[in-house]
């Protein structure tokens, strides 16, 4: 008898700012899912919060210099549970707010459904930006020096001030993509900044911009039998004139960054690039995948930037391309996901 294929429900868009950025992902995931093993099911969400069954979003059109997006007025809305009617797993492909924050984690876990990528808490924890730093220094990790500013907060007081120093970056503290991020070299322009940041979460965080520090990005996969392991580092480096820091369109519609694939690094800073890398997963209590995001100092200090649960798959993304230069193919990575997710089932872990 043929065995049967694993039902696989790819869920995609979501209510946030990155909703095209998950689109893009969704197309460029869809092709590489292995039509042996698998039987995929589109499930995507309008920036309105409507659910979608078999849209597929490689049809989605996009205007040039733009990313493609789902409209609610060109799809028939149904509830959740239609949508994930007799799946066995769930890759939720979304980035941001309402999908990679544990909130459709939560869902998932209602349905007693397995899925792709971190649990609720991992989920919540890393997306707030605030509340990583704070675990990954619990963990004795490196994350620079920042303030947080809850909503009753309108800017940064002196001495927050004298403590962070200038130039900094002001960013929402729960989004992602670069999304609303600002970063400021007069204290005459924070306000302006922390108003920008606010109009995509009413808590803002505000770090101390680290001079001439390479960017670096790591892999981390977890396998079927529980192994985590980190991919080869990844470095971003700005080309052309003006580029100051890797802001949305040059993560996804212009060419102003390059990869280095893996990066140009000595044996021993590879390997504690790694090693760290995977005390951050842990110490977070992630499962299945997360990006890890490093500055490099000129001192060859190590510091956290952010951790992200459910990284871009879009054809530039850097988590795909990590593991490619690894020794890890798309098809395979992906084989790996739905695979690790169905092995560890629902519930606690």
């Amino acid at each position: 008898m043929t065995q049967r294929k694993t039902r696989v429900a790819v869920v995609f868009g979501g209510r946030s700012s990155e909703h095209e950025v998950s689109c893009q992902s969704a197309k460029s995931v869809l092709p590489y899912l292995d039509p042996d093993r698998f039987e995929i099911v589109p499930v995507g969400i309008t920036p309105q919060g409507q659910w979608t069954l078999g849209t597929d979003p490689r049809v989605l059109e996009a205007a040039p210099g733009t990313l493609p997006t789902l409209r609610d007025t060109s799809v028939v809305a149904v509830e959740p549970g239609q949508a994930l009617k007799d799946v066995d797993v769930v890759f939720p492909l979304l980035h941001g707010a309402w999908g990679e924050d544990g909130t459709i984690q939560g869902l998932l876990e209602l349905g007693g459904l397995p899925y792709v990528g971190p649990g609720v808490f991992a989920s919540a924890a890393a997306m707030d930006k605030v509340f990583a730093k704070k675990l990954l220094e619990a963990e004795g990790l490196n994350v620079g020096r920042y303030v947080s500013l809850d909503r009753a907060a309108t800017t940064l007081t002196l001495d927050e001030r004298e403590h962070l120093g200038l130039p900094v970056f002001v960013k929402p503290s729960r989004a992602g993509s670069s999304v609303g991020i600002s970063k400021v070299s007069d204290w005459d322009d924070l306000d302006a900044a922390i108003f920008q940041a606010r109009q995509h979460d009413p808590k803002v965080i505000v770090e101390a911009a680290v001079p001439n520090v390479r960017e670096i990005e790591l892999a981390v996969l977890e396998f079927p039998d529980g192994r985590v392991e980190a991919s080869l580092p990844a470095e971003l480096r700005p080309v052309g004139e003006g580029v100051e820091w890797y802001d949305f369109n040059a993560k996804y519609l212009d060419d102003s960054y390059e990869a280095d694939i893996p990066a140009k690094l000595d044996d021993a800073t590879t390997a504690q690039l790694r090693e760290v890398a995977v005390r951050a997963f842990k110490a977070l209590d992630c499962q299945g995948l997360s990006r890890v995001d490093f500055f490099l100092t000129e001192d060859n200090e190590l510091i956290i930037n952010e951790l992200n649960t459910m990284p871009g798959f879009t054809p530039i993304s850097m988590y795909p391309k990590a593991w490619e230069a690894t020794g890890i193919d798309f098809a395979t990575l992906l084989t790996t996901l739905v695979e690790t997710a169905v092995a560890r089932g629902s519930g606690l872990r």
